[in-house]
């Protein structure tokens, strides 16, 4: 602390006072500073009520029915009302869409359970977190078919009848199942490897194929051309369903945007389910339902929130096991994640 002395020389007293009146400057400063920063709001604060730009998820999306919900999201503009955004990267294969996937050109898709086995033979890479369709004894989503030319009208002529289908697929398991079911021992089931839908159609059309395994809308202009339905998953529907997945590190850093996807996911279903046929031009124009089908095709109802149940990942996995597509446990309880469903 300065204090005065009356002792001190004129020179003295001179710089005194400028001290002085430096040091009550700086006060008055700092006292002004603290002012205005009581004022301010803190950067925590200004972050908090900053709008938040809402998390894009990208997703890989084949022309196939089972994406209508999301379809529809978009349409009714479902996912903005949720708080998200979301991006379709279309992909015209399955194997196109693994690569974009794994590429992570896309957060999630629509697989199946036997797809999702495959991305997590050697660590955790992607969860399902929903069903996409799920077959139901009023709704297919695969069909066995025979050719007109065939003559075939039961289940019973399929027996050591070569049928097309794409190996290692969701197409695959089910002929087997659906087949076993229906009581045909292993070595009468026979298959062919035809991996493109539209080839499959056209040969089964020229009758080269006697039968075939087929997908809706498929299945439905094969039929008004002529094929014949034989066996559907209606009969079986605990075999048949499509999932939603997403990459690991999507769920792990942007957890709520999957749960507001989900919620408007099913927001579109409800949708669906009320007026199916309010969506019909929308699969014609997403190229989901082929123009001579335009008007014609019934818009099927989709599965509410759901995962796959233990029971049918283990079925796929086993006969994964038996045909050596997969060789070692693949966990159902970090594959499958139920916690984000509406």
């Amino acid at each position: 602390m300065i204090t005065k002395n009356r002792n001190l020389k004129p020179k003295e007293k001179e710089l005194q006072t400028k001290i002085l009146v430096i040091a009550r400057l700086i006060f008055l400063v700092l006292i002004f500073a603290g002012l205005i920063a009581a004022c301010q709001p803190a950067v925590g604060e200004i972050e908090a009520t900053s709008p938040a730009e809402p998390v894009l998820l990208k997703i890989a999306v084949l022309p196939i029915l089972d994406a209508l919900p999301m379809y529809v999201a978009q349409k009714e503009s479902l996912f903005e009302k949720n708080g998200i955004k979301v991006e379709f990267i279309p992909v015209a294969s399955g194997a196109e869409r693994d690569q974009v996937i794994t590429a992570g050109q896309a957060d999630g898709m629509i697989n199946e359970a036997l797809s999702t086995m495959f991305y997590n033979k050697e660590k955790l890479q992607v969860q399902t977190v929903r069903y996409a369709r799920a077959a139901t004894a009023q709704d297919a989503l695969f069909s066995i078919l025979a050719s007109a030319q065939s003559g075939f009208t039961t289940v019973d002529d399929l027996r050591n009848v070569e049928i097309g289908v794409s190996e290692g697929t969701v197409i695959d398991y089910l002929t087997d199942r659906l087949l076993e079911a229906e009581g045909f021992g292993a070595d009468e089931i026979k298959k062919i490897a035809v991996p493109k839908i539209p080839d499959r159609m056209a040969l089964l059309g020229t009758g080269e194929l006697k039968a075939a395994m087929l997908p809706e809308p498929p299945v439905t202009l094969a039929e008004q051309q002529g094929a014949k339905l034989i066996l559907d998953d209606r009969k079986h529907p605990e075999y048949s369903f499509s999932t939603i997945t997403f990459r690991k590190p999507v769920i792990d850093k942007n957890p709520e945007a999957v749960r507001s996807f989900l919620a408007a996911i099913e927001q579109a279903t409800d949708l669906i389910n009320q007026d199916g046929a309010k969506y019909a031009d929308l699969l014609v124009e997403q190229k989901v339902v082929p123009p001579p089908l335009a008007g014609k095709f019934k818009v099927p109802q989709f599965v509410k929130a759901g995962v796959p149940t233990e029971a049918q990942w283990k079925d796929v996995l086993n006969w994964a096991f038996a045909k050596g597509l997969i060789t070692k446990d693949i966990s159902y309880q970090e594959s499958v994640n139920a916690s984000f469903l509406p």
